[in-house]
């Protein structure tokens, strides 16, 4: 392989800089790695905002542990010491207007047993998930349900509403009927494709597969994701061309042709780390049978208010609250940051909480469309908090805000429903040769699926080029 290799990385979030990164390294310091980013900044959804004088995460705030791809990048860069496993607080869901202990076990907000939601879902469906096990399930190899669709038919719609909206809502941005079951749920899938009489059998068989794991579940990083982008992009030895806007990409016989406003440019290779509707939007001049799966593919936008309160606030004593569907509060869901991450509970520093809105279907505006949104976002917030505090019994919190951030994210997340994955299955077997394809629309929507998806496609990419 030339060490002379040009390869244009065209986003600058987590997978590009991974990708970036994977490229430096297999690639050696003379190639050419040339990484554009259309925005003023690196990261993507991973944002660090200083919010009341210390640095706290605006859009992914955590990363699973038990997936090795995150941990095992943090490692390599010599950051595993910066990563913190969260307090034992747990989240609470609010229904009904009051607070109720998170289902629990359960596989994703599906309840192991009627028992879990007992007080939480309606009494009808209650019985409906006792009598489950015995009603006959109708299912094939081909089944491709929405996870709300299907667990609503076998436990009942309150199941959903309650219990799996509010853990798959701040995954996805989206509600369990938008979600595809073999998207969010492959092995779920995968057990009753080999043959569980039921739902409950399947969820029960799963969760005691799991039963053996130890450990946390979930890690994040002192100093926020900024530390982790930073260290990438000085590992990558690449200088991100921002405000760099790519507007077409074309093929040549032995590379690709990159076009910006500042001309196009020749590359042997090209990493396409974008939302899948902004990759197919470069590719629709060249390839547009790529590229219309790609434009098709729904995203989800969403609003995080991150609020700092004075020290010593007190809050509920959750690590933060999921709302249930149809709900009178208008944010999805509160994390009491620093009631999950102990490196940010110190008594002397203001109390982080962030509060979540939107999701598909239910975007929230922005200040073209309605003037001043952000400050009807940030009394929405602190009214919302105040009557989760009063429910709990506990003194409500406004008066007490220091300081305030609006992050807004736009292009959010792809939506992954029914089919969603088998589309970009074909999508990435069709690739023309030296393009490849990294970002959450192709393995999953979390940090450590966007680290992998972004070592697959150098892979691919580098076999092509040797």
């Amino acid at each position: 392989m030339s060490t002379r290799a040009r390869v244009a990385v065209v986003g600058g979030g987590i997978s590009g800089l991974t990708a970036a990164y994977r490229l430096r390294r297999a690639l050696g310091p003379d190639a050419r790695i040339d990484l554009f980013e259309a925005g003023g900044r690196i990261g993507g959804v991973l944002h660090t905002a200083i919010v009341g004088g210390q640095a706290v995460d605006v859009g992914a705030e955590a990363f699973i542990v038990r997936r090795p791809e995150a941990l095992e990048l943090v490692t390599e860069l010599g950051l595993a010491d910066r990563v913190v496993s969260p307090t034992p607080r747990r989240p609470a869901i609010w229904a009904g207007g009051r607070l109720h202990p998170l289902p629990s076990p359960a596989l994703m907000g599906i309840p192991a047993t009627p028992a879990v939601m007992d007080g939480l879902a309606d009494p009808a469906d209650l019985a409906r998930m006792a009598a489950e096990p015995t009603r006959p399930l109708t299912w094939s190899g081909d089944a491709d349900p929405s996870v709300g669709e299907f667990v609503a038919e076998r436990f009942g719609p309150s199941v959903v509403a309650r219990g799996v909206d509010p853990m798959l809502g701040g995954v996805y941005s989206s509600l369990a009927g938008d979600i595809g079951l073999r998207e969010a749920l492959p092995a779920l899938a995968a057990r009753l494709d080999r043959g569980a009489p039921s739902l409950s059998t399947a969820v029960n068989d799963l969760i005691a597969a799991g039963a053996a794991a130890t450990g946390p579940v979930f890690g994040t990083l002192v100093g926020g994701y900024a530390v982790l982008l930073d260290a990438l992009r000085e590992a990558a030895s690449v200088e991100p061309g921002l405000h760099r806007y790519v507007s077409g990409l074309a093929p040549e016989p032995h590379g690709w042709t990159v076009e910006t406003g500042e001309g196009a440019r020749s590359y042997d290779g090209v990493v396409l780390a974008l939302p899948a509707w902004q990759s197919g939007h470069l590719l629709r001049r060249s390839l547009p049978a790529l590229a219309a799966p790609l434009q098709a593919v729904p995203r989800a936008s969403s609003v995080v208010v991150s609020i700092a309160l004075a020290p010593r606030t007190r809050l509920p004593e959750h690590s933060g609250v999921l709302v249930a569907t149809g709900e009178s509060l208008r944010a999805k869901a509160f994390t009491f940051s620093s009631q999950k991450w102990s490196h940010l509970s110190a008594a002397d520093r203001p109390v982080s909480v962030r509060a979540s809105f939107g999701r598909f279907g239910a975007p929230v505006p922005d200040d073209c469309v309605e003037p001043g949104v952000d400050d009807r976002l940030r009394t929405e917030a602190l009214d919302d908090l105040d009557e989760v505090c009063r429910a709990a019994g506990i003194a409500p919190v406004s008066s007490k805000v220091v300081d305030t951030y609006v992050q807004r994210w736009t292009n959010g997340l792809p939506l992954y429903a029914p089919g969603h994955l088998a589309a970009m299955s074909r999508v990435l077997a069709a690739r023309p040769a030296r393009l490849a394809f990294a970002g959450s629309a192709y393995a999953g929507v979390g940090v450590p699926a966007c680290i992998g998806q972004a070592g697959r496609a150098v892979s691919a990419l580098l076999a092509e080029l040797a």
